[in-house]
């Protein structure tokens, strides 16, 4: 008896070491960074190029990068990371991930971490045609310090079931998710938004009492009484396919998850 409790105990902790001495995954060290980013950031001057969705003046300058939200579980399931080869950001050594999708045709990106701070000092998103969406990038980096409000980057537990009763017949894009619920104005009227993920990649489905134009990276059925949209860096035909069949269900369900003061939705 003694012995088979003497073997188990040996067992347990040879199993506890080897867990130990396993090296963090390239997506556990990216994912590290990007938690990081959301108590700290750098500033400097940054340069954000931003070409998707298009707008007037396409170039501005900031004291810091834009943070990139992820939410860890999706990025996991839906990306493969790969690092580079070392490149210089404004005068700091970095560690480059390439983040490619596994599935659909959503976005990649590529980041570049700070090796000595490990917060993203410059990224890049390109669609799947290899077009640039938007970059960001460190010019030069003063300090880091702490936020003064950190980030949150949570799931909304219930989210997925109420959407699937309100918009009943809707097939999200391959890895996406709903996330968060927020407000969109347009046309002088403020929609109830709903923003998915794919662990980085945001679209937003809004629910609206008027149709949106055709463009690039957005599409539209009217459902019921009202409209729904689907915007995003994807092409029209995928975004098209996703809201095919939806068709009017119970938008009460989403109440709960509503911003303050539209419970109605």
């Amino acid at each position: 008896m003694r012995r088979a409790l003497g073997t188990a105990a040996w067992l347990l902790a040879s199993s506890l070491a080897t867990a130990q001495m396993t090296p963090p995954s390239d997506t556990d060290v990216l994912l590290g960074a990007l938690n990081r980013n959301l108590k700290f950031v750098v500033r400097g001057d940054a340069s954000l190029t931003v070409l998707f969705p298009p707008r007037a003046v396409p170039v501005r300058r900031a004291a810091s990068l834009p943070p990139i939200k992820v939410f860890p579980r999706l990025l996991r399931q839906n990306f493969t990371v790969k690092p580079g080869v070392a490149e210089t950001v404004a005068g700091r050594p970095t560690r480059v991930y390439t983040l490619t999708p596994k599935v659909g045709a959503a976005a990649s990106w590529r980041i570049w971490v700070d090796t000595s701070w490990n917060v993203p000092l410059a990224y890049e998103e390109r669609g799947a045609d290899g077009t640039l969406a938007r970059r960001a990038e460190l010019l030069r980096a003063d300090k880091l310090q702490k936020r003064a409000q950190p980030l949150k980057a949570d799931l909304l537990s219930g989210l997925g079931q109420a959407l699937r009763l309100a918009l009943p017949g809707l097939v999200l894009p391959p890895g996406f998710e709903p996330v968060g619920v927020g407000q969109r104005k347009a046309g002088g009227q403020s929609n109830l938004s709903l923003n998915l993920s794919d662990g980085v990649n945001v679209l937003a489905l809004v629910l609206a009492q008027k149709n949106v134009k055709a463009a690039q990276g957005v599409a539209s059925r009217p459902v019921g009484t009202g409209f729904v949209w689907l915007v995003g860096n994807l092409a029209v035909p995928d975004l098209q396919a996703a809201l095919k069949g939806v068709r009017p269900g119970d938008a009460s369900a989403l109440g709960t998850f509503a911003p303050p003061g539209d419970s109605n939705p």
